[in-house]
């Protein structure tokens, strides 16, 4: 059974060897100065023992550990559907500068899945392993259409989980991830309508409510249900808070 291709040697919850790149390098990118060993110490002590009903099941956790490893899932699968457009006949269906896009996408948020990983050690979840099965990747829409499709999840989940974090820099984190993702989000949507202001251009009205102007967020529970189609493991996130 192949797991989520992130172009790392190491899968599960080690971080070792994951990346050339340090911690320093990780901190550079996510704006932070440094991260506190109040941080990391809430980390360690987060009660992450894993509810098992099955081998199959997988508890992302509690509080900031289950909202980080819910992240840390969904890069993943963001960073496997790129991998598989790329290594995809339709990829040849882009023009030269779309297929920069898109490797640039993959890399991107392959700094994302690795940085949660590094931070989370060893309370990551397993490598996941994908079920593309019920998604077409045969045209150039169909790779647009379901590369926002998982980014707009991306941005939701965020919206929806930084309510419950409880740490400040971690908050810090997620708000500049959240922007980085609906950039990728507005972008593949200006690339399948182009300067349009119709439903589902890059600011449409099934993304942002319009007497409110906000962006759509869900809670951490209603994420695990949309994403679930393409694990094959089963996924929980009953421990993460919804008030």
């Amino acid at each position: 059974m192949n797991q989520l291709s992130t172009g790392s040697a190491a899968s599960g919850g080690s971080n070792k060897g994951t990346s050339a790149v340090g911690r320093r390098t990780f901190l550079r990118f996510a704006g932070l100065s440094s991260i506190s060993a109040l941080t990391l110490t809430t980390l360690a002590c987060e009660d992450h023992k894993p509810i098992v009903y099955d081998p199959n099941f997988i508890d992302l956790g509690f509080g900031d550990v289950g909202i980080m490893n819910l992240s840390y899932a969904q890069e993943q699968l963001e960073v496997a559907f790129y991998s598989t457009v790329i290594e995809s006949p339709a990829f040849n269906q882009l023009s030269a500068e779309e297929k920069a896009l898109f490797v640039d996408l993959r890399d991107r948020e392959r700094t994302h899945l690795e940085l949660f990983r590094y931070l989370l050690g060893d309370k990551a979840i397993p490598m996941l392993t994908p079920n593309f099965d019920n998604i077409k990747i045969g045209s150039r829409e169909e790779i647009l259409k379901t590369g926002h499709t998982f980014e707009d999840l991306g941005v939701a989940a965020l919206n929806g989980a930084g309510r419950f974090v409880t740490d400040m820099e971690l908050l810090n984190l997620s708000g500049k991830i959240v922007s980085v993702e609906a950039r990728h989000a507005a972008l593949l949507r200006d690339l399948l309508h182009p300067r349009s202001n119709m439903l589902g251009s890059f600011a449409g009205d099934d993304i942002i409510t319009p007497d409110t102007g906000l962006d759509r967020a869900l809670y951490p529970q209603q994420v695990v249900v949309l994403a679930q189609p393409y694990i094959k493991e089963r996924i929980t996130a009953e421990r993460i808070p919804t008030a």
